[in-house]
């Protein structure tokens, strides 16, 4: 994992966090969840050229939306049946009542990603652009137009969302840097995060790199461990605080 933790050592303690959104943010990944209703099967042939790193994963959703062949009616279907972690609203108000920015980084699109939010009555805490980025979606017809407006030219992964230049840009001098996510697309954004909780894919990766992480299996133990590096402490500094979570 990149050090960022440069800043002096009394540095007050303002963390940043920074959540993946399909399976991490929603029990399920919606993203799969529309393409194995509605995406001709060969999406999963798609998704391992991903997975054995072939290709990146711009690529990979702009081939895989390419696929999918379905009215809106049943776009919506297949999207509605995603609930979010049941604890990430609670987590929500956390983060705001202790004044931490919260963003959303997905290589998921945004379209899908307000539905499901605004489903769950917290889709008014999230603004695309400001504390939400993710890939963009237009339906035509029965097909589905992506395109990619956090990808930097050139993104060295060819991410849809590149994740780890949002983290560098947003985090506007903030520490410790928080990160949560479950998946491959988030493998990268990791190096600039001090703090990463992990599950599933990522959380196997973070095991076979080294890299220091906190499982999870909801957004209930993120806040219980940002609850105590936030509580006060007789050391100061973050660097400190972060420490003493490990």
């Amino acid at each position: 994992m990149r050090n960022t933790l440069n800043e002096p050592a009394g540095q007050e303690m303002k963390p940043v966090v920074f959540c993946d959104f399909d399976g991490t943010i929603t029990q399920l990944d919606v993203t799969d969840q529309i393409l194995s209703q509605l995406a001709h099967p060969s999406w999963r042939e798609i998704e391992q050229q991903w997975m054995q790193g072939l290709i990146g994963s711009r690529e990979c959703l702009e081939r895989q939306i390419a696929l999918v062949d379905a009215p809106v009616e049943e776009l919506h279907a297949a999207i509605d049946v995603v609930a979010l972690d049941s604890e990430f609203s609670a987590f929500c108000k956390f983060a705001r009542k202790k004044r931490v920015p919260l963003f959303i980084l997905s290589d998921g699109f945004d379209y899908v990603i307000r539905r499901v939010l605004k489903r769950a009555g917290v889709d008014r805490q999230f603004k695309s652009g400001t504390n939400l980025f993710a890939s963009s979606l237009r339906v035509e017809g029965r097909r589905l137009a992506p395109s990619f407006p956090y990808l930097p030219a050139p993104c060295a992964h060819g991410c849809a969302t590149c994740k780890a230049t949002l983290i560098s840009t947003l985090r506007e001098g903030r520490a410790p840097v928080v990160f949560v996510g479950d998946g491959m697309s988030d493998r990268f954004a990791v190096e600039f995060a001090d703090i990463v909780f992990a599950k599933r894919h990522l959380l196997a990766y973070c095991r076979e790199n080294g890299i220091a992480c906190h499982p999870f299996e909801t957004f209930k133990d993120v806040q219980v461990t940002l609850e105590k590096l936030l509580a006060p402490a007789p050391v100061r500094g973050y660097r400190q605080a972060v420490a003493a979570l490990s």
